[in-house]
């Protein structure tokens, strides 16, 4: 069964470029021009991945993609022809797993949308068997993370955590007492070569504090041992 590609530009012709290229990689295409159509066709349909316009008639790409967060965990990624980091950290910290500045080259999109679907059926998928022998739930002072069920806990209350996210702290509790650096932590969850890409791990990073609940001053779990890395003590 094809994926089936969510795309919302109120740009014609980026919309239909891209349904183009999309379609003739054998992609299902759901093609919008607002956001509250966009919406209604996730309630109905089971949309695998989204690419999602900055500016829309009716909402903005971040208020969309923080509405889709609330139900739904496949991946987003924004475009936008802003080209500010703040932009681009605001995208990542409400739930975007990826972000592409306009004029962009259509092939690239379809390469990225490769990647997201890759990553997300990777971790969708059954653990192999020899998987099922290693540790599949770590329990460090209230927080629970089980890899089997993806699910995670802190005190006893569920934390609803993108993919990317739950895959970040799964690395870090998996590695345990040791500092984990932003090299070495996009390249295990992003599956991409590191490429000065430190304020998308910062900004994630950011996110899942913030789920958290962690002190500013004095985090309990995710600790930063500056100039090195992530750490979960």
């Amino acid at each position: 069964m094809n994926e089936k590609i969510l795309v919302v530009d109120d740009e014609k012709e980026i919309a239909d470029l891209l349904e183009i290229y999309l379609t003739n990689d054998n992609y299902a295409v759901y093609k919008f021009y607002n956001g509250t159509d966009a919406l209604r066709c996730i309630e109905k349909n089971d949309i695998d991945l989204a690419i999602l316009d900055v500016m829309l008639p009716d909402t903005d790409g971040f208020r969309l993609c923080q509405k889709i967060r609330e139900n739904f965990y496949f991946p987003v990624i924004m475009l936008t022809a802003k080209i500010e980091d703040n932009d681009k950290i605001m995208g990542l910290t409400i739930g975007a797993d990826d972000y592409i500045t306009k004029p962009f080259n259509p092939l690239e999109v379809v390469a990225r949308v490769k990647t997201q679907l890759r990553r997300c059926s990777k971790y969708n998928t059954s653990i192999s068997s020899k998987e099922s022998v290693s540790k599949t739930e770590y329990n460090i002072r209230g927080l629970v993370i089980n890899k089997d069920s993806h699910k995670c806990f802190l005190f006893g209350k569920e934390l609803s955590l993108t993919p990317i996210e739950f895959e970040i702290l799964w690395y870090l509790c998996e590695h345990q007492g040791k500092v984990i650096p932003s090299e070495e932590l996009f390249e295990a969850v992003w599956k991409e070569k590191y490429l000065n890409n430190n304020s998308t791990v910062m900004a994630h990073i950011g996110r899942l504090r913030e789920k958290l609940n962690e002190p500013a001053k004095k985090p309990r779990f995710i600790k930063t041992v500056w100039g090195v890395g992530y750490e979960i003590e």
